[in-house]
């Protein structure tokens, strides 16, 4: 049974989820706070955690970095009352794998956790290797002759999504979707704005790039 940790202090929600996602069949665990949420991660497995931004004392955005920081890869779902695609970037910078902006509809949140796990499943014992690279999905590492190269979370979505979809022209519109999520509006140009940092940081040459390729108005292609 796939375990949940949901971190709300607003007492009806966290009882809604909880008995939402049991019927779905997960073993819920709630927690009403910031820090009892970093304390129990520490010393509980979960298989997912959805976490408010609003908390008292730490707040969402505290306790993902600090769950990251210490190298926690359980996949986490904000939930958050705030539509304004500043508050969005930030959480997935921080290594967020997802949010759902309040009021939201238990089915679109089931769908949402769905796809979180699945991808984690996916992910298991699963690496891929170009060059001198080497991207560790497990791990959400990239590592260059075994010595890891440091990516933001968006950054490695970025990468990930490149390596899954291999050989296949992705438009920005596309990789929007696939590393910020449907429903956070950002432009074009901060899709091309990550592509140019990733090459720094892949590419032999960063001017005259191997492996993420620009297809001339349609989009990109990794060829790794």
């Amino acid at each position: 049974m796939r375990r949940i940790l949901v971190v709300e202090d607003d007492p009806g929600i966290a009882f809604g989820l909880r008995v939402d996602l049991k019927t779905e069949g997960y073993d819920v665990e709630l927690e009403s706070d910031g820090e009892s949420a970093l304390q129990r991660a520490a010393k509980e497995t979960f298989d997912l955690i959805l976490l408010d931004v609003m908390l008292p004392g730490k707040d969402g955005f505290e306790v993902c970095r600090e769950l990251r920081r210490g190298g926690s890869r359980t996949p986490i779902i904000m939930l958050t009352a705030k539509a304004q695609e500043a508050e969005k970037v930030m959480g997935l910078e921080l290594g967020a794998d997802d949010y759902v902006t309040k009021p939201f509809s238990p089915r679109e949140l089931r769908a949402r956790v769905k796809a979180a796990l699945r991808r984690t499943g996916e992910d298991q014992s699963q690496t891929y290797r170009f060059g001198d690279l080497e991207v560790d999905f497990p791990r959400c590492e990239l590592r260059r002759a075994g010595k890891p190269v440091e990516l933001t979370a968006l950054e490695f979505k970025l990468l990930a999504a490149f390596v899954r979809n291999r050989g296949r022209v992705l438009s920005r519109e596309q990789l929007l979707d696939l590393v910020w999520g449907h429903d956070t509006f950002v432009t074009d140009r901060v899709v091309d704005n990550h592509v140019v940092t990733l090459r720094k940081k892949i590419e032999p040459e960063p001017s005259e790039p191997r492996y993420v390729l620009s297809v001339r108005g349609m989009g990109y292609r990794f060829d790794g």
